[in-house]
């Protein structure tokens, strides 16, 4: 088991919320019970996430997506009430993790998906005032877009949009998990073949077919699955307690 204060002392020394803007406050959110000796891991605190991790006994649990978002309105009303009114009623603790959480070398959604992949990362660069944020590296031999389609369809479990920006194979690629599209020129200046991220905007196919780099919308939720559960995986070695993963599916 662990104590919440240990806990919370422990990811932020991991994690190092003050080194980066964010537009959430990152750690524990909501105050639950102490210890902890059951933690559940989701990309997303919403109520069908909550309602799992409640049957699943949880002490606490740990998202990428929690609650707080910068120019939200400030009131405790409507979804946000009902979903922070089960984690008091349970007395149950919310830990979120946002951007710390993609640039970590090695826990981070971004390290995940090269794992996943097979891909040999380079340095991770800035991008949208965040260090470490935009990641490039190189594929093992070139594979045609088509191929690179099926692999990402394969390994996360969704099926993604493709906009093909040139003829050329795909070795060298350049990605950013979640709602990354709008670093797809500062990709396109790695001097990669592809660059994928989790969604897609109106101007993102003009931009990949001008800036000539294949673009793929892989889905927001389906690359963000990675660094909660590693995460989630070294806090069950590293203390001793359960660590259970709930996936509440999003298309998105």
């Amino acid at each position: 088991m662990v104590h919440r204060q240990e806990l919370n002392a422990y990811l932020k020394q991991c994690l190092d919320p003050g080194s980066m803007p964010d537009y959430c406050p990152n750690g524990l959110q909501v105050e639950g019970r102490s210890p902890i000796r059951r933690l559940v891991t989701g990309v997303t605190a919403s109520q069908r996430f909550l309602q799992a991790a409640i049957k699943a006994e949880a002490d606490a649990v740990l998202v990428h997506h929690g609650f707080f978002w910068k120019g939200e309105p400030a009131a405790i009303t409507g979804m946000k009430a009902e979903r922070i009114r089960l984690l008091i009623t349970h007395d149950m603790n919310l830990f979120a993790w946002h951007l710390p959480l993609d640039v970590h070398p090695q826990w981070g959604n971004n390290a995940q998906l090269a794992a996943c992949l097979d891909i040999a990362p380079e340095a991770p660069v800035a991008a949208g005032g965040v260090q470490g944020l935009l990641w490039s590296g190189s594929l093992p031999q070139p594979l045609s877009i088509n191929e690179l389609r099926d692999r990402l369809a394969d390994r996360l479990g969704r099926e993604p949009l493709v906009v093909e920006g040139s003829d050329r194979p795909v070795q060298r690629i350049a990605w950013c998990s979640g709602g990354g599209q709008r670093f797809i020129a500062e990709a396109a200046a790695l001097e990669v073949d592809a660059y994928f991220s989790g969604e897609i905007s109106e101007q993102t196919t003009h931009e990949a077919r001008e800036l000539g780099l294949h673009y793929l919308a892989a889905g927001h939720h389906a690359t963000e699955r990675g660094g909660v559960q590693a995460l989630g995986e070294h806090l069950s070695e590293h203390f001793g307690i359960e660590h259970v993963f709930i996936d509440d599916p999003n298309p998105a």
